[in-house]
């Protein structure tokens, strides 16, 4: 029998002061937004797993 995936873990989100707004590029928060995206993608597919039937033991 498999071991579940453990449920992705999301991104923190940066504080305010975390940003310098010198216009980095790529911004702290746009990294978070990435983050967050993968992120999505990630849960979305773990739920998706998580809800199919189990394979029959053998």
């Amino acid at each position: 029998m498999s071991t579940p995936s453990p449920r992705p873990v999301p991104p923190v989100q940066p504080e305010l002061e975390d940003c310098c707004r010198s216009g980095c590029v790529p911004c702290v928060f746009d990294l978070y937004e990435e983050a967050l995206i993968r992120y999505e993608r990630e849960l979305a597919a773990w739920e998706a797993a998580m809800q199919s039937p189990s394979p029959p033991a053998s």
